[in-house]
């Protein structure tokens, strides 16, 4: 049953710390990849992400993000935005190959949906789902897309109830910060 409570805002900078958060669990370890990579000998990934966050008029800002709250706490985020795949831009680092393989040309990108525990099964992800397609719509974008992991389960059954059908798949990079093993599919779904 849908929770009403729950209300949608655009992210703001001092919501960085929160997003970070979320985006680590929406990732399933691809952030934590990643935040690694860029932190500074003994800094916390998480710190790195916040920092991410906290840039302006880049694909991974607080300008892209919307939180879901109920009772003026944050339970949730979405990041997504619009997606053009350039050719010949082409990602050299094995563990990420996989991802930039199944972007999505002009499609509005769900880059990362999470919810904390407690705020999960209430239909807040759905309800963020149909938020991003009328988004897409505003931009005059005919098609969402987002990656999955394929044993990512309830997620994925989840994206396929709401419409969303696999169009290609990667086999993913092994890495220990990685939480999959198996494929990664790019799902996509047509406004």
């Amino acid at each position: 049953m849908p929770d009403s409570r729950a209300s949608f805002r655009p992210a703001v900078v001092s919501d960085c710390g929160i997003i970070a958060r979320l985006y680590q669990i929406s990732s399933d370890g691809v952030a934590d990849y990643i935040w690694t990579q860029l932190a500074a000998p003994g800094e916390d990934p998480l710190e790195v992400g916040r920092r991410r966050y906290e840039r302006e008029n880049t694909l991974f800002s607080y300008q892209n993000c919307t939180l879901a709250e109920i009772d003026g706490k944050p339970v949730g985020m979405l990041v997504a935005f619009p997606l053009f795949v350039d050719p010949e831009e082409v990602e050299t680092d094995p563990v990420l190959a996989p991802y930039a393989k199944l972007e999505e040309d002009a499609s509005y990108y769900i880059c990362g949906v999470a919810l904390f525990p407690a705020a999960r099964g209430a239909g807040i992800g759905s309800r963020f789902m149909a938020l991003a397609e009328r988004s897409a719509r505003e931009r005059g974008l005919h098609k969402t897309s987002l990656i999955v992991f394929e044993q990512n389960e309830g997620a994925r059954r989840l994206y396929e109830r709401l419409g969303y059908r696999e169009v290609a798949r990667e086999p993913i990079y092994p890495h220990p910060l990685i939480h999959y093993d198996g494929d990664a599919l790019l799902l996509v779904k047509q406004l």
